[in-house]
Formats: structure tokens, C-alpha cells, sequence
């Protein structure tokens, strides 16, 4: 099956980024914005820009009946995921491929309780600097998708047919067999990053470079690889390497979600990554200091709105 009828739900920093990539390489009326008629009418009386150009949407309604999508991307914050499944039932038919950009681990089990499994190849978002203000996204890097199955080792056709519809518009990818390792290294890299710049009110260049910052950093990414070990994931020191080589080239002025969050005084995915530390520390009997503060310090600025 060729993939050719694409449907997006979540205008948030990725959901635009790759949407405004998507409408430039795909016919008019095969990418879809799935969103409610409140969001529709808000998107096309304030518009949405990407890098200074104004974006040309094709938007469908939950409740609009069409052909299904052949590829069904999530890129809603994790809060709306619920709402984000129930809203693309009519996106959903027999062949549709799902991938989730969400952050966390847990966002495909999820959705597969909904649609299946069978649906599902797992997927992270990585080395995009995308910066969302209002209903303007800059970013310089465009980043990558990496998916695969789940099962360790296997290319299936599914995976081929992604491959190859993300090849024909020019959307950076890499074809993974190790997706658990992947996802969880995509996590470690968000708890380190997201909280450590929200909590110290900075940007990409405050960690990547020698400094406090860097080290909290790196910490909190340390209390996860020992999770991971006692999840049976085993995040090594070569994997934390790995993540802080895709961090490096990001641009310095560029800030994660979490700290756009907070300075526009949303609430947070702390429960996403601190949060789910905390939880898998209390499992294992496993101390995570590093965590417990910066979820402490991240729900104290949240109290403050």
C-alpha cells in the first residue's frame, strides 16, 4: 500500500513544523488537520505562521466522514491525548499506520488500546529547535522521525511503505530496530533537558555548555539510565553520549516545550517525565534526588499563576 492521504491532530511546536513541511510536497486535500470547529475558527481568523509564512491548512472536523487516513500522526501535548483519540475515529480505517510524536513512553500502548497495536509503529521526534509563540513557530532544524516496530531486530512492510512516503516529501528519517531503547533514550533526554532549562529560565545554550545547568542536567538523566536498567532497557553510558550529541547542534536560542510552558504560564508535562522518575524510583526502591527537586521546583512555579 502507497501512503497518501495524511492526517495530523495537534497544532502544537511539531504539529505545525512538520504540517507547514508536509503542505508544500503533498496535492491539496491529502494532508488533514483534524481539529474542533473552536480551534478551526481560531486558526483561520488569527492564522498560524511557520518561520514568517503563513500556513495553508486543510482542516477536517472529528465528526467529518471521508477516506481513511493511510498514515495518522498524534502531535498533541500528552494532556490531550484522550480527546486527540476519541476525535480521529473517522481518520482511522483498516490499513491505517499510526505514529505518536508524543514525549514519554507511554503514549502507544495507549492509543493501541483504542485502535490496536497492530496499528502502532513506534516513533520519537528528535533534533528539532522549534520555538512556538502565540501562533507563530521559528525553528532552524527541522529534526527527524525515528520509527519502527516494537519487536526488536524487525523491518516490516509497514515500516518500509513510512520510509519510503517520508523519503518522497523530504522528511528526514531513520528506519530503528531497537524503538524500546529509542523511546526511552527520547525520555531521558526530555527529563534532563525540558525540566533542567525550565528550572533555571534559560535556553539550549545554557546546557551545552561546562556549568550548573549541564550538570543538573546530566544528573537527572543518570537516575533514568538506572531505571532503564531495572526496566530491562539498560541505557548505557554510549546512549547518554548519543542524546547530548543530538542536543549539541540545536540552535542556543532555541527552548524546549516545557519552558515555553511555564513562560506563557501553562501547566507542564512535569507528570510526564519527573513525575513518571518518581514513580518508577518508589517501584524499584531506587532514589531519584535530582528528579525530586526539579519536579519540586517545577510545581512550585506552577502554583504561582
Amino acid at each position: 500500500m502507497e501512503i497518501k492521504k495524511v492526517s495530523i491532530i495537534g497544532l502544537g511546536a511539531l504539529g505545525i513544523l512538520f504540517s507547514h513541511h508536509l503542505t508544500k510536497r503533498m496535492p491539496k486535500g491529502d494532508l488533514r488537520i483534524i481539529a474542533d470547529q473552536e480551534r478551526i475558527q481560531k486558526y483561520e481568523t488569527d492564522f498560524v505562521y511557520c518561520n514568517g509564512e503563513r500556513c495553508e491548512f486543510d482542516y477536517r472536523k472529528p465528526e467529518e466522514i471521508g477516506e481513511p487516513a493511510d498514515l495518522l500522526i498524534f502531535a498533541v501535548k500528552y494532556d490531550g491525548l484522550s480527546d486527540a483519540i476519541q476525535a480521529v475515529k473517522n481518520q482511522v480505517g483498516e490499513h491505517t499506520i499510526i505514529l505518536s510524536a508524543l514525549n514519554g513512553i507511554t503514549s502507544e500502548s495507549i492509543i493501541g488500546q483504542t485502535y490496536g497495536m497492530e496499528k502502532i509503529l513506534y516513533c520519537t521526534a528528535q533534533g528539532m529547535d522549534a520555538v512556538k509563540v502565540g501562533n507563530r513557530l521559528t525553528y532552524d532544524h527541522l529534526g527527524m522521525l525515528v520509527f519502527g516496530e516494537r519487536e526488536p531486530g524487525l523491518i516490516s512492510q509497514r515500516v518500509k511503505q513510512v520510509a519510503q512516503f517520508l523519503e518522497s516529501v523530504a522528511v528526514p528519517f531513520e528506519v530503528a530496530t531497537d524503538m524500546n531503547k529509542r523511546i526511552w533514550g527520547k525520555f531521558m533526554l526530555n527529563v534532563g533537558v525540558n525540566q533542567t532549562v525550565a528550572v533555571y529560565e534559560s535556553n539550549y545554550g545554557e546546557i551545552q555548555k561546562k556549568g550548573a545547568p549541564r550538570d543538573t542536567m546530566i544528573a537527572a538523566m543518570r537516575e533514568v539510565m538506572v531505571l532503564s536498567e531495572r526496566e530491562g532497557i539498560n541505557l548505557t553510558e554510549t546512549d547518554l553520549d548519543y542524546w547530548l550529541n543530538v542536543l549539541d547542534p540545536l540552535s542556543p536560542e532555541g527552548k524546549p516545550s516545557m519552558r515555553q510552558d511555564l513562560e506563557a504560564k501553562r501547566l507542564s508535562e512535569v507528570e510526564l517525565f519527573s513525575g513518571t522518575v518518581l514513580k518508577l524510583g518508589r517501584k524499584y526502591n531506587v532514589a531519584t534526588p535530582v528528579n525530586e527537586e526539579l519536579y519540586r521546583q517545577i510545581k512550585e512555579i506552577e502554583a504561582q499563576y
